[in-house]
C-alpha cells in the first residue's frame, strides 16, 4: 500500500487516504529494495523499428521480468523511472507526431508503467523534445506557462512525477511537484526478531540537466527556467525531512562530474551526493552502467566514487544503463530509532542486474507488456514502412570513426541544401558565405552489436530515414569565424585517444567515454583538415583550409549548420542566423 504527500505548489495529484502510521519501534529492522529503470527512450518492447526486426537485448518487456524477480526476492520494494522515458524511437514519434494522442488516451509506455506499478518517476531532458504542450498533456498536468492554453487535465501516468529544478517563468513555481513522500507499508522485524508491519516514508526528488535550456531552446525560452541541481536539493531536501521523510531518494537525470560546480552543470551527481540528507541516488542520462568494477568511464573513476560497491561519497548509487537492458537495485537496510527509519549504509548493497544471463541468453519478455502495447506497436511498424525514396549506395556507421561518412554525408547534404535555400530566400546578406553542415553518427555500437546504422542500397522507407538520424533534434545555422570553426573540430576530435607513436603495442583509437553523437563531422569538399592524434585534445587540428585557403582565427566566416545533440564551443563572434527547426524534415524530401 502506498500514499503520497506532496509539497503545496498548486499541482494536484490523486491521493489515497493517509495511513495512520505510528513510528516503528526502536530497534526494528527491514530491507527496502529501491529499483530503477532509466533512459528507456520508449523502448517498450524488444523490437528494432529501424531494422524492422525483434531485438532481444532491449525493451521494458524484459526489464519487467527482472522487476518480477526482484519483487519475488525482496518483500519490500519501490520502483522508480529516472527519465528520458517518452522519446527516442519510432513508437515515440508515432504517438507524438504522426497520430497524436487524444486528451483521454494514455501514452503507450505509461500504460505499461501503470501495469508494472511504478511508484514514481523523474523527468529527463528528452521529455522536453516534443514541446511543453505535449509534455503537459501526456503527463496529466496543466502547466502554467506562457502560450499554453490547455482547457483541462488529460490522461497521464498513475504515478507521481517529480522535478525540482525547472520553473515556470509565469508563476515562478516548479513545473512539476519537486518532491513527493510515498508512505510504503513494509514487512519488518522488531528488536526481538518478531514480524511486524510498519510504514517507511520514502521521499523522492527529481532533477534534470539545466542544459535543456540550450538543447530545447525553441520550446522552453521565455516559458521556463532552470536552477542548479545542488541549489534545488539544498532548498527542498530539508523541507522533505520536515514533512516526515524517513529516507530521501534523489532521482537525478545526469551522471558524475568533479569539475568546478556551476548552476548549469549537466552531470551534477558528484555534488548532489554531498548534499546533506541524500540517502540513495538514482542516476541516468549517460547511458552507462554503475556499479561496474571494470568501468573505464572517467565519471566513475573520480575521488569519492566506489565503482565496485556503487557508492558516491558514501551514498548508495545506481545507474541502470539504457533501453531496459538493466534494472538498478539498491537494497537499503533500514533500522528504526524510535522516531524514524535510518539507513545502515554498511549493510546496504547496490547492483545493476542485466537482462542478459551469464550464458548469453536473455530473460524472457513479459507477454503482458506486448498485450498492452500491441496496437500501438503494429501501427508504428506500418507507419515506418512508408516509402520515401531510393539510394544507389549502402549507408552505414560501422566505421564512421575511421572515416566512412556514407551515413553522415547524406544528412549533411540535406541540411546544407535546406540552409542554402533559406538563406537565399530570407538572408541574402549571407548568401556568399560557405555553408558547412556538421552531423554525427548516433549509432556506434554503444547499446550492442545491433546499434549501428545500416541502410542498404535500394528503396528507402521512413525507418531508413530515422535510422540515419536517431533523434528528431533541432537544426541551427550559426555564423562562425575561423576560431569558432577550429574549436568545433577540436571538440569533435576528442572522440579519439592520444596515440603514442613510440609504442609498438596496439593502442585504442576511439575514446569510448566521448559519445559518438559528439563526433560532429563536416563532409563538404570545401573544407579540408587533418587530425593529429599524437597531440593532446584541443591541439589536434592541422592544415585547416576552406575553399582552398588556410583558415586562421578571424580569417574567414562560414555558416555552420548543426543538429544539436551535445555542447560545443563557439567564439565570441559566433551568431545564430537561423533558429531551431526540426532536422528530419530537411532530409526526407531530399532523399526522393
Amino acid at each position: 500500500m502506498r500514499t503520497f504527500i506532496s509539497c503545496q505548489i498548486g499541482i494536484a495529484f490523486l491521493a489515497l487516504p493517509a495511513i495512520a502510521a505510528q513510528p516503528a519501534p526502536k530497534g526494528a529492522t527491514t530491507t527496502l529494495a529501491v529499483l530503477e529503470t532509466t533512459d528507456l527512450h520508449s523502448n517498450v518492447v524488444g523490437y528494432d523499428y529501424f531494422k524492422l526486426a525483434p531485438e532481444p537485448s532491449i525493451g521494458l518487456d524484459r526489464t519487467a521480468s527482472l522487476i518480477a524477480q526482484a519483487r519475488a526476492e525482496f518483500a519490500n520494494t519501490v520502483l522508480f523511472e529516472n527519465g528520458d522515458t517518452i522519446q527516442g524511437n519510432a513508437l515515440a514519434d508515432y504517438q507524438a507526431l504522426v497520430k497524436p494522442l487524444g486528451c483521454g488516451e494514455t501514452l503507450g509506455i505509461y500504460k505499461v508503467m501503470n501495469a508494472l506499478r511504478y511508484d514514481g518517476a523523474s523527468i529527463g531532458n528528452h521529455e522536453f523534445n516534443y514541446g511543453l504542450a505535449y509534455l503537459s498533456q501526456v503527463t496529466g498536468n496543466r502547466f502554467q506557462v506562457a502560450g499554453l492554453d490547455q482547457p483541462k487535465r488529460c490522461a497521464g501516468p498513475a504515478l507521481p512525477q517529480v522535478l525540482a529544478n525547472v520553473y515556470s517563468v509565469k508563476t515562478k513555481q516548479p513545473l512539476f511537484a519537486p518532491w513527493r513522500i510515498i508512505e510504503k507499508k513494509v514487512s519488518a522485524q522488531d528488536a526481538n526478531g518478531r514480524a511486524i508491519t510498519a510504514v517507511v516514508k520514502v521521499g523522492i526528488i527529481g532533477f534534470t540537466p539545466p542544459t535543456i535550456m540550450s538543447w530545447d531552446k525553441r520550446w522552453l525560452e521565455g516559458k521556463v527556467y532552470t536552477t542548479g541541481v545542488r541549489e534545488a536539493a539544498l532548498k527542498y531536501i530539508p523541507e522533505m525531512r520536515k514533512k516526515g521523510a524517513d529516507i530521501v531518494v534523489a532521482i537525478a537525470h545526469g551522471g558524475l562530474d568533479d569539475k568546478p560546480y556551476t548552476a548549469q552543470m549537466e552531470n551534477a551527481g558528484w555534488y548532489l551526493a554531498q548534499v546533506p540528507g541524500v540517502d540513495a541516488m538514482l542516476l541516468g542520462h549517460s547511458h552507462q552502467l554503475f556499479p561496474n568494477a571494470a568501468s573505464t568511464a572517467p565519471q566513475f573513476n573520480l575521488p569519492g566514487v566506489d565503482k565496485a560497491q556503487g557508492l558516491v561519497h558514501g551514498v548508495p548509487t545506481v545507474m541502470a544503463n539504457l533501453w531496459g537492458k538493466h534494472l538498478g537495485v539498491i537494497a537499503l537496510q533500514l533500522r528504526a530509532d524510535g522516531k524514524r527509519w535510518t539507513v545502515q549504509k554498511d549493510k546496504t548493497r547496490v547492483e545493476a542486474r542485466s537482462a542478459q544471463n551469464a550464458d548469453k541468453r536473455f530473460v524472457a519478455a513479459d507477454p503482458a507488456v506486448m498485450a498492452l502495447i500491441g496496437a500501438e506497436h503494429e501501427a508504428t511498424i506500418a507507419y515506418v514502412k512508408t516509402p520515401v525514396g531510393t539510394t544507389d549506395f549502402r549507408m552505414t556507421t560501422y566505421f564512421a570513426d575511421a572515416g566512412d561518412t556514407s551515413a553522415i554525408a547524406v544528412v549533411n547534404a540535406a541540411q546544407t541544401q535546406y540552409v542554402k535555400n533559406y538563406v537565399a530566400a530570407n538572408l541574402p546578406q549571407y548568401a556568399k558565405l560557405p555553408v558547412l553542415s556538421m552531423s554525427a553518427p548516433f549509432k556506434s555500437g554503444l547499446a550492442g552489436a545491433f546499434d549501428f546504422t545500416d541502410v542498404p542500397a535500394g528503396n528507402l522507407a521512413l525507418n531508413n530515414a530515422a535510422d540515419l538520424y536517431l533523434y528528431p533534434n533541432a537544426l541551427y545555422a550559426v555564423k562562425v569565424d575561423g576560431a569558432g570553426l577550429k574549436a568545433w573540430l577540436e571538440t569533435s576530435a576528442r572522440r579519439f585517444n592520444t596515440i603514442d607513436p613510440a609504442k609498438a603495442e596496439p593502442q585504442e583509437l576511439v575514446n569510448a567515454t566521448v559519445p559518438s553523437y559528439n563526433f560532429d563531422t563536416p563532409t563538404s569538399n570545401e573544407i579540408s583538415y587533418e587530425i593529429d592524434l599524437t597531440q593532446a585534445p584541443g591541439s589536434r587540428i592541422r592544415h585547416l583550409t576552406l575553399r582552398g585557403a588556410p583558415v586562421r582565427d578571424a580569417s574567414c566566416e562560414t555558416t555552420t549548420t548543426v543538429s544539436l545533440a551535445g555542447s560545443y564551443p563557439c567564439s565570441s563572434t559566433s551568431k545564430s542566423i537561423r533558429g531551431a527547426v526540426p532536422n528530419r524534415p530537411s532530409y526526407r524530401p531530399w532523399s526522393r
